[in-house]
């Protein structure tokens, strides 16, 4: 495959970011918007291209003889090299989910830039707002088709800082500032721990190919074999270490505290960073790293707990929010937790990796739906001129584009027939059952969690009693703004469709998905009995609502406040790390470290002031005090060494 056109895919946004970044004040807002988002149109045709020649060419380089769909490097440049087998390259891989990907980031990202043309239109840095855009954008490209763990390591902080500039784009906002800050730091931390566990595997298997570390795991790192620390293999550590990183990109318990803060950034790079792409990072990582993590199932038995307590944790605090874009950003938690039990679930000998092929085909089908949600929140936000869904209601009359295809949203997450959500999260829910009963009973009742608050969102919004918009009156937004929420809900209402598990599975063999009725039908109920209590309780405005929050005040109050884990780390941090540990150390450091040095500087002042005055100028004495030292110098020598 000749290297020109995915090098193009990523050299395209890169060459963006510089143009707009450097010259975009030197544009105007129209020239600069415009030439960032049909450079990303070129991306999205390129990127489309390179997949639809992966999965439909038929080429030897990507499919054998037996049918299998192979990894293939397009091109793999040495960068650095340690040792012999220690290298590190910089290249581009093509796989089924890397393919996937491309298609993923290129079509939510072009929404999004195209979107932006209306929603950002006269808002202050438009230039730099595509610039930064643009550079997220390449680095989510260059993160999903790294070909070894430390490329990928590399393009995961630059998504990290870009998505640090995109939070903190409104930099004069106080609030938006300490979101963008938040974020970086808590994924700082969880990157730590990524970074170990990179050192810890390419320790051992000598290497940081990702090919070398997926085909033959049980051979590679044999050399682990026995080597335990603290009660579990090293190769769980180190496992367990990397899906840390995944854990703060992904924004799971207990990383996730900056997601919701995260809000604080533009809509539309909400619907960019936190619905579709960055937030999936983790996700992807553990999937690229899947063939490994089954060969230590303890790892994936952590990542399911970890995954199936994040996804009841965000559905319940969802219930309970009044700002639009939170009660999304919460849905994304709870939906991307739901990717990750269908990880942590799989395995090789239940349908080929049943849930490997269902957690990404969530991951394709939750992007575009979810995209589709925070794009329309903010035409409500753009419409109205506030997040708070109490100053909404009635709003189907006035925005009729907006309110149809926020409604797919809702019945595509809500996981209804035959909208995108429904095939995807049964195929979770059927991986789940099958490794556990706890678990699909758990998922499920997540599930129902989702459609609640859903339509209790939509009926909010749409439904409820307007209030007075006084002299504006709400309307969709331009073509600009409407045309992506058209496109996007029509892919959610025929994605579903896609015969996914014949193009991506864990290990290159077509799946061919078949519903699992006694499933899909249990799921269908427990969500149309979840919508039909949402529409009980918000349809029309009544005070049952009031009278549950107020049975259950508590419980409310704990989950509206996202059960305190804000505070919780500010307790640990102020109270115990800086006041108890920080504290004393900081004196130690002020007053003995310092204090010491700063007893060397003051002796030494006192012993220059003096002798100081032994320079006083005259030769005169200076040469008497040469003729008492020499005449000293000589007595000295004459007792003691004559």
């Amino acid at each position: 495959m000749d290297i020109t056109m995915p090098l193009m895919i990523l050299a395209i946004p890169l060459g963006m970011f510089l143009l707009l970044g450097l010259f975009g004040n030197k544009m105007s807002h129209k020239l600069a918007g415009w030439l960032g988002t049909l450079g990303m149109g070129t991306a999205l045709v390129l990127a489309y291209t390179t997949a639809y020649q992966y999965f439909f060419s038929g080429s030897e380089l990507f499919i054998n003889a037996a049918g299998e769909r192979l990894q293939y490097a397009v091109f793999d440049y040495t960068w650095l090299e340690f040792t012999e087998k220690l290298i590190i390259k910089l290249g581009f891989l093509l796989d089924p989910i890397s393919a996937m990907m491309l298609v993923v980031i290129t079509t939510i990202s072009f929404m999004v830039h195209l979107y932006s043309l209306g929603y950002m239109h006269g808002e202050k840095g438009f230039q730099r707002y595509y610039a930064f855009l643009s550079l997220f954008s390449f680095s989510m490209l260059g993160l999903v088709v790294a070909t070894n763990i430390f490329q990928m390591y590399i393009f995961w902080e630059l998504v990290g800082a870009s998505s640090y500039l995109l939070i903190g784009f409104y930099y004069t906002k106080p609030s938006a500032v300490a979101a963008s800050k938040k974020a970086f730091i808590v994924t700082r931390f969880a990157d730590l721990g990524f970074l170990i566990g990179i050192l810890i595997l390419s320790f051992y298997s000598s290497t940081f190919d990702f090919v070398t570390m997926t085909s033959n795991p049980q051979s590679v790192f044999a050399s682990t074999a026995g080597t335990m620390f603290m009660g579990g293999s090293v190769l769980t550590w180190g496992l367990v270490l990397i899906f840390m990183g995944g854990m703060g990109k992904s924004a799971m318990m207990p990383l996730h505290i900056w997601l919701p803060d995260a809000m604080e950034g533009p809509t539309p790079v909400s619907a960019l960073i936190h619905a579709a792409t960055m937030v999936v990072a983790g996700v992807f990582l553990v999937a690229r790293m899947f063939p490994v993590y089954i060969v230590q199932e303890s790892a994936l038995e952590i990542v399911t707990v970890v995954g199936a307590l994040t996804a009841l944790y965000a559905a319940i605090v969802a219930c309970t929010q009044i700002d639009i874009k939170r009660v999304l950003a919460f849905s994304t938690i709870s939906q991307i937790a739901f990717m990750v039990v269908s990880l942590g679930v799989a395995r090789p000998d239940f349908h080929e990796g049943l849930g490997y092929m269902a957690s990404m085909f969530h991951l394709f089908t939750h992007a575009m739906f979810k995209a589709l949600l925070f794009l329309g929140a903010g035409a409500l936000i753009h419409a109205v001129h506030s997040n708070d869904y109490t100053a909404m209601g009635g709003l189907r009359k006035y925005m009729p584009i907006t309110h149809i295809t926020f409604l797919i949203g809702c019945l595509a997450i809500a996981g209804i027939p035959p909208f995108a959500g429904f095939f995807s999260k049964d195929e979770i829910l059927t991986a789940a059952f099958n490794n556990s009963p706890l678990w699909g009973i758990w998922m499920t009742g997540v599930a129902g969690l989702t459609a609640f608050y859903m339509f209790r969102l939509y009926y909010r919004i749409f439904w409820w009693n307007n209030p007075d918009y006084g002299h504006h009156t709400p309307h969709d937004g331009p073509w600009t703004m409407s045309l992506p929420l058209i496109i996007l809900a029509t892919i959610s209402c025929v994605a579903g469709f896609i015969p996914f598990g014949e193009f991506v599975t864990w290990n290159g063999h077509e799946y061919i998905i078949h519903l699992d009725w006694t499933v899909a039908t249990t799921s269908i109920v427990v969500a149309v009995c979840a919508i039909a209590l949402a529409t009980v309780m918000y349809r029309k405005e009544n005070a049952t609502p009031t009278r549950m929050k107020n049975a259950m005040k508590g419980l409310w109050t704990a989950a509206y406040n996202r059960f305190y884990f804000d505070e919780l780390y500010i307790f640990i941090t102020h109270k115990i790390i800086f006041n108890l540990v920080s504290r004393p150390i900081a004196w130690f450091d002020r007053h003995i470290i310092d204090g010491t040095m700063d007893s060397f500087a003051t002796m030494t002042n006192y012993a220059s002031e003096k002798i100081k005055g032994l320079q006083s100028g005259s030769v005169q004495q200076y040469v008497w005090v040469y003729l008492v030292g020499a005449l000293l110098l000589a007595g000295a020598v004459i007792v003691f060494v004559i």
